[in-house]
């Protein structure tokens, strides 16, 4: 059962929306990490309270930028029509799943079966 024109139509938007929030966040994360590069702290702990906080933005940022590319993935998914299809088992992604996480790829048998692996090769 795949989906229909107007679910698609839905999740085309969530997805622009989506994009367009986070690329507004990188914007100004870049723009006040700028201001801060021109500010001085003459005491190290500062200095170095002020750089921490600039690498956990920095690794923010980082999961934003693949969070896009991610979503661009999604959209040409949908351009192409294997949106909401598993690309493991090339069953169909539920609706809900998607709802919940438009830029997956598999479907909840597949990933669940994926993080089982997982963690059975990490232990």
């Amino acid at each position: 059962m795949g989906l229909s024109e107007k679910q698609l139509e839905g999740f085309t938007e969530q997805l622009a929306e989506w994009r367009g929030e986070l690329e507004g966040g990188l914007n100004d994360s870049i723009h006040s990490m700028h201001r801060e590069e021109q500010t001085s702290f003459p005491d190290p702990t500062d200095q170095a309270t002020v750089e921490a906080d600039r690498n956990f933005d920095l690794r923010i940022r980082d999961r934003e930028r693949r969070l896009i590319k991610k979503i661009d993935q999604a959209m040409g998914r949908i351009k192409d029509g294997s949106f909401g299809i598993c690309e493991s088992c090339g069953g169909a992604i539920s609706s809900k799943r998607l709802q919940a996480r438009p830029v997956t790829t598999l479907c909840i048998d597949c990933k669940t079966a994926q993080e089982i692996e997982e963690r059975t090769r990490t232990d």
